[in-house]
């Protein structure tokens, strides 16, 4: 256990080297910040003027070294926009908001689907599968954009049941919530129907059928906990790239996140604040990927980290 934790945070370490770096040299190829910085008259010199005193005219190493140096010293810049705020204050007043909204939607997008596979497999109904299925698919073939919008016109617009733009109290989590976990729905409905088909073949259902055990019993306590390891994979990519900012639902529903700080930040080439929500973005990826791979073993005493 103890060389896995520690080959899989080399991995870690490794990985959010090529974040940054990967962050660091897209962003300097969309050229420099000064002329967005700057207002509509500037000239060419109070352009060239404010990129050199933000370091931007120095060589390419030099800033990439000066970079890497700060991140070390836990150093990660201030913005551009907003010099008396450091960059990672700005992720980190907005990250809340992102985690709650991801966290939220993940619980319950997972839990409805979970209790369709079950009650599908329980009644046995064909029609019952392929109205989940079918339903579902039909929302995810909607745009997360358009789907939100068409809410926010009904629930909002038309009914004045719901707010429809930022944060006001917890109904203004019901229109996001509902995007997001209507689209992630489907996915794991299809996964479970499969895993929850294929378990229904094994030997250890037959048994417990032979042992008297009702349907309802069979499938939640047996069929289950097998069926759940193979979307634990992809459920816990879904929860990291939630975390990460669900930059167009944030968008829709003006909701105070990292996606909608990083979008500004992309928008106006504030480097500082863009690398330093990758940076926070992939940490997360990779703290949630090692969890998932330490669930394993608990859902399934077979699996042994190696």
């Amino acid at each position: 256990m103890i060389r896995y934790l520690v080959r899989r945070l080399l991995q870690g370490v490794l990985t959010l080297f090529c974040v940054v770096t990967i962050a660091f040299v897209l962003g300097r190829a969309s050229g420099k910040p000064a002329a967005l910085l700057l207002t509509e008259g500037a000239t060419a010199q109070q352009i060239d003027e404010l990129n050199g005193r933000l370091g931007f005219n120095r060589p390419l190493g030099e800033q990439y070294l000066d970079y890497l140096g700060g991140l070390l010293r836990g150093d990660f810049g201030v913005s551009y926009r907003n010099p008396s705020a450091p960059a990672i204050t700005l992720i980190a007043e907005r990250l809340p908001a992102t985690i709650s909204l991801a966290l939220i939607s993940f619980a319950i997008g997972l839990t409805v689907a979970i209790g369709a596979a079950i009650l599908i497999h329980i009644t046995g109904s064909t029609r019952l599968r392929a109205t989940f299925v079918w339903g579902g698919s039909l929302r995810q073939a909607m745009p997360d954009f358009f789907f939100g919008v068409v809410l926010v016109l009904i629930l909002s617009v038309g009914l004045h049941a719901l707010p429809s733009l930022g944060f006001t109290g917890p109904l203004s989590y019901v229109l996001p919530v509902i995007t997001i976990a209507t689209g992630q729905f489907v996915l794991y409905v299809r996964l479970l129907d499969s895993a929850l088909s294929e378990q229904s073949t094994q030997d250890y259902v037959v048994t417990a059928y032979a042992r008297g055990k009702s349907q309802a019993a069979v499938v939640v306590g047996e069929m289950l906990p097998n069926a759940l390891l193979p979307i634990l994979t992809m459920a816990g990519m879904n929860l990291a790239g939630l975390l990460g900012g669900t930059v167009i639902v944030e968008t829709v529903f003006a909701w105070p996140g990292v996606g909608q700080v990083l979008m500004q930040a992309v928008s106006t080439r504030d480097f500082a604040v863009v690398q330093a929500g990758l940076l926070v973005v992939a940490i997360m990826f990779v703290v949630v990927n090692l969890a998932v791979d330490l669930l394993y073993p608990v859902l399934d005493p077979r699996v042994r980290l190696a």
